[in-house]
This record gives C-alpha cells, structure tokens and sequence, in this order.
C-alpha cells in the first residue's frame, strides 16, 4: 500500500511533488498532487475524454475546500499563486495521513480533534468524477464549503479568463457551459445548497510547466460554493460528469470501483505477490482504454499520462506487460484487432491525433513490435485463432516491406531492412523538434533488424502452422539470410558490444546505446553466447541506472545527463543520455537469458518499488535524468515502464 504520514504530507516540496492519477477506462482521467494544488496544465478533478480515448479536456479543475469546526475555519487545499509564488492556503498541513485504497486517493484530515477523509475516484466507462467527504471522528458536526473552479479547454492549454460560461441551476447542483455549442458537464451534490459566486480567480501557477519552459499559470472560473453540514459518521458526495443524469449512488460505485480493482489482481494471480507489483498490476489497467474503429469496439493503450495518447510503438511494446501478464486476454486481441484495422501500406500508425486527424505513420518499429505482441497473445492465450485472422494483415506487412513502403523503408539486398530519409524520425528515438531530427539514425538500426528477423521467423512458424508450407520456406529462408547478415555486420570489436547503426550516410555507428539487448531478449538470440556476457556487461557498466537504462554513454559526448528546460533542451536531451523504465525489461530480460541467475536478474528490479512512492504514485515514470540520483522526468505515468517491470517481475518470479 502506498501511504504517508505528516512527514511527506505536511512538507510542501514533498506534498507538491507527488501526483495521484484516477482514471475512467476511455482515456479521461482526474489527477493533481496530494497537497491539493495543480503543479501541471494537465491536472484537474474531471478530464474528460471528449472522442474516446482522446479530445481530453480539463473541465472541473478542482473543489476547494473549507471546514467550519466550533467556529474554526479550516482550509483543507492548496493553491500555488504565480503573482508571488506563494502556497495559499497551506491546506497540506493540515493532512494527517494519505494512502492509495488500491488505485483510489485517500485523505485524512486532521480539524484538532475531528477526522475529515476525502476519496477520489471515477465511473468506469463515463467522464464522471466522484468526490467524497467523510466525517470520521468527533462529535461535533462539521460545515463545510467546497468552492467550484472550473474550465473548459484542451488539456494542452491554459485558461485566460476573459470570457464568462453560463452557469445555471440543475436538481442538486448546477450545469456548467463554456461557450455556446460546447458540451456542458454538471457538478452535483448528495446533499446541500449552493450559492453563486461567478468570478475568476486569477493566476494559478502550475510549477512543473515552468520546469518544462512552458506557460506555466491560468485562471479559474469560481462558479459558486456548496454548503452542507456533515454530521459525525456521515458521508457527501459531489459528482463531476459530462452526463447529466449521472447517479449520485456514489455508495453503488465506490463498492464497484473496489471490487473492479480487486478483480484485476486476482485475474492476474498476484494476489501473492508483494504489494508493490499488486499496485503496478493496477497501473497496468489505467492504460488500457476503449477505442472504436467503424463503429466497432475495441481497444487500445494509452502511452501515458498525461499528454500522450495511443501509439502504435508504445502499445505494442506494453501489451505483453500491460494485458498478458494480468492474464486480459480478450482485451490483448482487441488491441491487437483495432490496430490491424489501421496498418497501411504494411505500416502501423505510430499515433492518432488528439483532434481524430489521419494516424500518422512515421514509424519502423510499431509494425515490427506487432508482430512479437500476436506471437505473444497466441503463446499466452493458445488461441491461433488470433494468427488466421491476422495472418492476412502479416503477409501484406512483410511484402511491404519488402519490396518497399514510405520513408525508404525496404529490405536491402543483405536481407536487412534500411529505413530513413532527411527529416524523419522513424525508430523509438524519435525526438524532433521543428526541423530538427535529434537522433535521426537513418541507414539499418540495430534493433529494427532484431525485431525484422523476430518478425521473419514468427511468420514462418504462423504459416507451417496454417499448412502454408512454400511460404514457410520462403519467411525461413529470408530469417536466415537477415541473421546471417546481422551477426558478420553488427560486430564492433573494438568496443565488444554492437554498432547501433550500420550503412548510414556516415558509414557505422558505433554509440553505445541499449537498442542492441533486443538482439538477446528476443528469443531465439542473435549472438553466441561470448558475445551476448560482452553486449550485457558493457551496457551494464555504461547504461545500467536504478531505474532503467541510459540511452547514450556518458563517455560519449554528445551526453546529456540532466532532463529540463525548454522542449529545446529536454527533447535533445531525450535520447542522448536520459534513462529509460521501460529498457529495463530487455536489460533483465537479456541478463536472465545469458547468466540464468534469478535472484541477481531480480534484483535490478527492486529499485522501482521505491520510485512507486515518488512523483506519479503507484506507477512508473516515463524518463530519469542520466546524471545520479536519476531523477524522474516526463510522464508520471508511463505504460511501457510499467508493462516491462511487472512483465519481467512475472517471468522471474519462484
């Protein structure tokens, strides 16, 4: 269980710094820190998902509240003012104690001798945020204010306050409409009255967007205030929804919300497993969302949160972790099917846009990842059913590939596929910014060519299976030639480790970066066995981190090992030094393979159960600086990091 005392709570750095995160199963989700402010442009109480699982937009920022005991106000949140970056009120210090009841944020306050406990949490399927308030102690009754501030505006933005939404009246609250024709959502209460207050509140600073370079302060919409008074053992509840029938039965979904999450983990079978891989067993569901294709249901895998949506890399790469690992099956081939819907020209999209524009493709490895994610499912689930449903959308992939797709991806005459033009990102190092293509990586990158041969040697075994016999030959045939080229070409023997990128425009690149472990953790591995102990020892004096691998040496000196500033500086930093969560899975994945030692594979692995207390809690983070003491940057929330920890936590455990 995560939980902390006064000692994190009523500090604000500590209290400013970690983020809890609920989410709604179609990529809306309600997140801020646990002091109560909003650090991010991306937190507030109902972030709805507008288009299913993206149009997110930040609606209800938050509720502030205040209590009234024997005549004492206390002012249980936080706000951070960017006009003199003060904290008014330090509601943080009154919270005696904070835990996550499996994925639900839980406050207790302290209102002298008075217990005041809030909850936090969403319906499942529905934009629709509950929020409750139990007075747990004392024998006097407690008046509380809660104060609606709210917004309307996408999730990447700020609000200025220079305009007026038109507030009115509903049965137990009020319907809040930003502009005309935008979709109003409904702020309601169990039990209490409201009083209008319509102004704004003006300059909020978000701290981390100032971190990041970014504008880093809005204005809140202060709708007006519920007043009810809480007798002892009583409970309220305030419901934020874009439905505006959405039930006040707040009891009828707390009980269902538990006993959702109690059925993930005993689905998964980690119920004897340590609490912090129970808890990543929970983080593994935020991700996965609904998305429909033609009207069609289906499924598919937030990158992380808060401001990616589904990419076609990064849901591949999770999905063994994410659905195979918690044994969800059914939701594994739905992905697997939403996304084959999508591949064009023997390609998967590398992301949809926010605004439901055409996927965009620029990506060599998603394709490549599908295949290893199908072979996967049908190992873990025995349904082959899957490979005569997709054996079609495979073959079509290969012959792309083959004999050419977009960006000058082909297979060249050595059997391995090139890929690359001037201007495009195409591997998972993929930063840009503007015209600028930090880690380009143009000509045949090592890992591309482990997944290809991967991807070759899948397909002959899915058609010898199918009784396509001369096809079999040919996919074995090709295998053979690709891992023959790839162990005479990868080589470089001056470093004992693997060139990253062979026939570039340069000629070979020899960068130590952690692209070449895929060549041992997907099995059946490409070196022998001398040469696998030298890739994994160098990575692991050069790369190996607490939380996961550097992306580049620090010897090399193009290195960066801090991750801040300016979209300039982070994205040129984000693949030249900053390390990686989710690269710790081919790294113990690969240990494992070539020293079969359980306990010392393990326990690189151990670390994250302390960073499950840090920043986004009960999940992993997506980037960690490259310099010590690694500290955790980007999203708080990041799939593959999460995927690759309990995917490899699973494989190892006795």
């Amino acid at each position: 269980m995560i939980e902390f005392g006064r000692e994190v709570c009523g500090e604000a750095g500590n209290a400013l710094r970690r983020e809890w995160l609920v989410t709604n199963g179609i990529g809306g989700y309600a997140c801020s820190t646990i002091s109560g402010a909003n650090t991010r442009r991306y937190h507030g109480l109902l972030v709805a998902a507008l288009q299913p699982p993206l149009g997110r937009t930040v609606m209800l920022s938050k509720l502030d509240a205040t209590a009234h005991l024997r005549g004492a106000a206390y002012k249980l949140d936080s706000n951070e003012w960017a006009d003199d970056d003060s904290i008014d009120p330090p509601g943080y210090r009154l919270i005696e104690s904070f835990q996550l009841d499996g994925s639900i944020p839980t406050w207790t306050y302290a209102l002298a001798e008075a217990q005041l406990i809030k909850r936090v949490w969403m319906g499942y399927g529905h934009n629709t945020t509950f929020v409750t308030y139990t007075h747990a102690r004392g024998s006097s009754p407690i008046d509380l204010d809660l104060t609606v501030l709210g917004t309307y505006r996408d999730f990447h933005a700020e609000t200025r306050g220079d305009w007026m939404p038109a507030i009115s009246p509903v049965a137990n609250g009020i319907r809040f409409e930003a502009f005309d024709a935008t979709k109003p959502y409904f702020i309601k209460i169990s039990n209490g009255t409201f009083t209008s207050i319509d102004r704004w509140y003006w300059r909020f600073k978000h701290r981390v967007e100032t971190e990041r370079g970014l504008d880093d302060n809005e204005d809140l919409f202060a709708a007006g205030q519920f007043h009810v008074t809480l007798q002892p053992g009583q409970t309220i509840a305030v419901v934020a929804s874009t439905e505006e029938d959405a039930a006040l039965q707040w009891r009828a979904s707390f009980g269902s919300e538990r006993a959702r999450q109690r059925s993930i983990v005993e689905q998964a079978a980690l119920s004897d497993q340590p609490e912090w891989i129970q808890q990543l067993g929970l983080a593994a569901d935020q991700f996965i969302v609904a998305r429909s294709f033609n009207g069609q249901p289906g499924r598919t895998v937030i990158a992380g949160y808060h401001w990616f949506g589904d990419w076609g890399r990064d849901t591949m790469i999770a999905l063994p972790g994410l659905c195979l690992t918690t044994r969800r099956f059914d939701a594994a081939k739905s992905i697997l099917k939403t996304f084959a819907a999508y591949v064009d020209q023997g390609m998967l999209p590398n992301r949809f846009p926010d605004q439901g524009e055409r996927p965009e493709y620029n990506t060599v490895d998603a394709t490549l990842w599908y295949f290893h994610a199908i072979d996967q499912t049908v190992a873990t689930s025995g349904d082959f059913e899957l490979v005569s449903e997709l054996y079609p959308v495979l073959k079509d992939i290969v012959d792309w590939h083959l004999k050419g797709t977009r960006y000058n991806i082909h297979v060249d005459s050595d059997g391995l596929i090139y890929a690359g033009e001037i201007g495009a990102q195409l591997t998972w190092m993929d930063a840009k910014v503007d015209d600028w293509v930090v880690t380009p990586r143009i000509g045949k990158p090592v890992e591309i060519n482990a997944l290809w041969i991967h991807a070759l040697r899948i397909m002959a075994n899915f058609a010898h299976q199918l009784g396509y016999e001369p096809e079999a030959r040919r996919y074995g045939e090709l295998a053979v030639q690709a891992a023959d080229s790839f162990t005479r070409r990868y080589w470089y023997a001056d470093g004992g480790y693997l060139y990253d990128v062979i026939d570039g425009p340069e000629g070979n690149d020899s960068s130590l970066r952690p692209n070449q472990l895929l060549a041992i953790s997907l099995r059946p591995t490409l070196l022998t066995h001398d040469a696998a102990c030298s890739v994994i020892d160098v990575c692991a004096r050069e790369l190996l981190t607490s939380y996961g691998l550097r992306s580049l040496s620090p010897t090399d000196s193009r290195y960066t090992g801090v991750f801040t500033g300016d979209r300039y500086a982070r994205d040129g930093a984000y693949h030249q030094g900053t390390v990686w969560g989710w690269l710790i899975g081919p790294f113990v994945d690969a240990h494992f393979t070539v020293y079969r030692d359980r306990n010392a594979a393990r326990s690189f692995l151990l670390p994250f159960e302390h960073h499950l207390k840090d920043v986004g809690l009960g999940t992993i983070s997506e980037v960690f600086e490259g310099d010590p003491p690694h500290a955790p940057k980007g999203c708080m929330a990041q799939a593959w990091s999460v995927a690759e920890v309990l995917r490899m936590w699973m494989v190892l455990k006795v």
